[in-house]
């Protein structure tokens, strides 16, 4: 079981940290400042250390040298994330901006550790690292996402192609569907991808704060600010700046960032000065910018500018068998993660799995898979533990099974079948197979959905038999 320190004066955040990631069977131990670590522990000997930047006393960049070579995992806010990127460069493997999401953190500290892992196992001591502005392990291919089916294979192709230009690129796809990860990607395999690379959510940053957060601000600019400050735009200087969510970016925000796409400058709030930054611009959205900047919520100057390069991301249902293939991966790390070697899925699972449409696509898959994990009490993961009811869902796309597949459920040949219509069909064979087949077969047989089959019973009025109906609930 991984040794995690936490070295964190806020309380109520350290103790919040610690239940989370002994939930997810993590050894934790903690400190509330740089000294007090060094005298309670041997901070090498953990697997990793999670440090807040600003401590009393010392900074937490001061773990860095005491880890001696352990990771080190830089928490802070976005007001000094500028230090964030700083303390990269004295060796933290990497930082995670506050306020972070439990989710978040959880896939840093599982790839910070999968790393140390790799870099144990791996004989010349090459670093395999995914930490921000290092290349992604070649074990999922140079790419880093998993994906087999042809929409992915296809976007796979773009980011090889458009990755080591500065072009801005505009990635599109449903929440949930992974498009930070293929910004990383874009990064990764880019000429900056040894400088930063700086996340933004946009819809997580307050209206009024958005600009200063972006841009920086001199002292006195507004209420409160006692001290200038570089803004994220400068902190990505070199590298790449990822802004997810630009939809949500207001119209003011919006006008300053076209100025860092046509001039390469930035002027800080409240500043007559402007300075030159090299920053090469990814944005993500699950809105349609095209439609709103018809309407006037989206800068049509700026959707241009940022649609140089377009990448759609698939949502999950589109995917195919890739859902399964990224599912394994996922309890893959959930047995790592709990040391539980024998989890696996039963077979109703995998079928819901394929069969579910994952409207919240492969975050949501994730935590299926992570509570299923948690509670499952024995080897096998039941398609209820997963939270997906398959036989009650209202899906329409339930695997298709052509009827011609299998000739003796076809009509014999003394059947008038010429004279029958569609729904005369359907009531014909529904009439004749459901004594022995059960709801999901006879819907499967006749490759559509159970709701399907449910409404066309009612339309028709086709009772279920009792014995078919014990049978099948």
């Amino acid at each position: 079981m991984p040794h995690i320190l936490i070295v964190e004066d806020e309380t109520i955040i350290r103790s919040a940290l610690r239940r989370l990631l002994e939930r997810n069977q993590y050894q934790v131990s903690e400190a509330g400042s740089v000294q007090e670590a060094q005298e309670r522990y041997s901070i090498p000997g953990f697997d990793l250390v999670v440090s807040d930047l600003r401590l009393p006393g010392a900074p937490g960049t001061e773990l860095i040298k005491l880890a001696q070579g352990a990771p080190v995992l830089i928490m802070t806010s976005y007001a000094s994330l500028r230090s964030a990127v700083d303390s990269m460069k004295m060796g933290a493997v990497d930082y995670i901006a506050k306020p972070f999401d439990h989710d978040e953190m959880l896939q840093a500290v599982a790839r910070i550790l999968k790393d140390r892992q790799s870099l144990k196992n791996t004989p010349s001591g090459e670093r395999p690292s995914t930490a921000r502005g290092e290349k992604a392990p070649a074990s999922d291919g140079e790419i880093g996402i998993i994906g087999s089916c042809g929409a992915m294979q296809d976007l796979f192709g773009k980011i090889r192609k458009v990755a080591p230009t500065d072009s801005n690129v505009l990635i599109q796809g449903e929440s949930g569907t992974g498009k930070e990860l293929v910004a990383r990607a874009l990064h990764n395999l880019s000429r900056r991808a040894k400088a930063p690379l700086i996340s933004v959510n946009c819809a997580a940053i307050p209206e009024t704060l958005i600009e200063s957060e972006l841009f920086g601000h001199e002292k006195g600019a507004f209420t409160g600010a006692s001290a200038g400050r570089a803004g994220l735009v400068e902190a990505a200087d070199g590298g790449t700046l990822f802004l997810d969510e630009i939809g949500e970016l207001p119209l003011e925000a919006q006008a300053r960032l076209l100025r860092v796409l046509q001039e390469g400058e930035i002027r800080r709030v409240g500043s007559v000065q402007s300075q030159k930054v090299d920053v090469r611009l990814i944005a993500a959205t699950h809105r349609d910018l095209k439609t709103l900047a018809k309407t006037g919520q989206f800068r049509e100057d700026l959707y241009y500018r940022l649609h140089v390069i377009s990448l759609r991301l698939p949502p999950l249902r589109e995917r195919g068998s890739d859902v399964v293939e990224i599912a394994r991966a996922f309890l893959e790390r959930q047995r790592t993660r709990m040391g539980r070697a024998d989890l696996r899925f039963a077979a109703d699972a995998e079928q819901a799995i394929r069969h579910y449409s994952w409207p919240g696509n492969v975050r949501e898959l994730e935590n299926a898979i992570e509570r299923a994990a948690i509670l499952c009490e024995s080897p096998d993961i039941s398609a209820e533990l997963l939270g997906i009811d398959i036989e009650l869902d209202t899906l329409d796309d339930l695997e298709q099974e052509d009827l011609l597949g299998d000739t003796s459920l076809l009509p014999s040949a003394h059947e008038p079948t010429e004279d029958l219509s569609l729904e005369d069909y359907f009531q014909h064979f529904v009439l004749e197979h459901q004594d022995h087949m059960t709801e999901t077969e006879l819907a499967r047989k006749l490759g559509i959905s159970r709701k399907c089959l449910w409404e066309r019973r009612q339309r028709l009025g086709i009772p279920r038999r009792k014995s078919n109906a014990v049978a099948d609930g």
